[in-house]
């Protein structure tokens, strides 16, 4: 298997080909994924075939990675198939309701018409093909909602790097109490210190007392190579206290933070890691995608005092 940045081997037939915003995407598929109706479970061995075409995309949709469909395969129980010539297909269940996604294009009307037999709503529909489609879908009997929750957060790297200006007094003060109060290193994640990470994991699990995402988190750690991910590990005096673990997305536009871990007892030491990662990623990476709030409003205003400046907009798909 190849390793980031590599785009994999090829051997297909047809040809990787960027058209405009929301236009489908003439996609190069080997035959281990399945041709629709057929559907089969989502394995690692497919990141050669799934991420040339999913790296193409430049909404910046944080779902739209390999990375993000594998490790979280089993929460969602997702299943690919490919609709030779225009996209990859994939299902899922949340909340007992089942939806599909259809990253690269949107179907034509036969197929979205049978996808829709046995499933609920189109989920994770992009800015781009929304603005293309929304009158197409509308006519053959389509409603297009926003999901709001589900909107990705946008920052400056330099926003998140500098923290400057009165706007970011107040992170700028906790960033100093978590300095103040330990000496503190940042280690690139390697194959080395891998273990360190899943230490803050698991003493995170104990803190919360809740599983939330700790399986995909877990297994991230466990794959990051394989999946082309990058990270850093944080110490406190020494002893593992934080990480942090993503990806490039948006043909390396942005980085999208995925995971972010930190053991509790140190005041501000999420703001710390947010600044000091920021600080490392490479100046090309000028926008940081740091995933959506999913309706938790703790969660949104913690995001929104980050000064966002704006969102990757993403909407369902119902019948009307």
């Amino acid at each position: 298997m190849s390793r980031f940045p590599g785009l994999g081997k090829y051997g297909g037939d047809r040809t990787v080909a960027a058209l405009p915003p929301g236009g489908a995407i003439d996609i190069f598929f080997p035959m281990a994924i399945p041709e629709y109706p057929d559907f089969a479970p989502i394995s690692l061995d497919m990141r050669d075939e799934m991420y040339p075409s999913l790296n193409l995309l430049s909404d910046g949709i944080s779902e739209f990675t390999f990375s993000n469909l594998f490790l979280f395969r089993h929460a969602y129980g997702y299943k690919v198939s490919r609709i030779p010539g225009q996209t990859l297909v994939l299902r899922g269940v949340k909340n007992g309701e089942p939806f599909f996604l259809t990253p690269c294009a949107v179907p034509d009307r036969e197929h979205l018409e049978d996808l829709f037999k046995d499933h609920l709503y189109l989920k994770n529909l992009s800015e781009s093909q929304s603005q293309v489609h929304r009158v197409e879908l509308e006519q053959w009997g389509y409603r297009i909602q926003e999901d709001r929750d589900n909107f990705d957060y946008l920052y400056h790297r330099t926003d998140l790097a500098e923290l400057s200006g009165k706007a970011y007094h107040k992170k700028r003060n906790l960033v100093n109490a978590f300095l103040g109060t330990c000496a503190c290193e940042q280690r690139p994640l390697t194959k080395a210190n891998v273990a360190d990470a899943v230490e803050v994991l698991d003493r995170w699990r104990e803190a919360k007392g809740v599983e939330g995402d700790y399986a995909a988190s877990r297994e991230a750690l466990e794959y990051f190579e394989e999946l082309g991910m990058r990270g850093a590990v944080y110490y406190a005096d020494g002893r593992p206290a934080g990480y942090v673990l993503g990806e490039p997305i948006s043909k390396a536009r942005m980085f999208a933070v995925h995971f972010e871990k930190a053991v509790d007892g140190y005041k501000g030491i999420y703001q710390f890691i947010n600044q000091a990662f920021a600080q490392t990623l490479p100046a090309y990476f000028r926008i940081v995608n740091r995933e959506q709030d999913l309706g938790d409003e703790g969660l949104r205003q913690a995001k929104m005092t980050y000064r966002p400046f704006g969102f990757v907009k993403k909407y369902r798909v119902y019948r009307a």
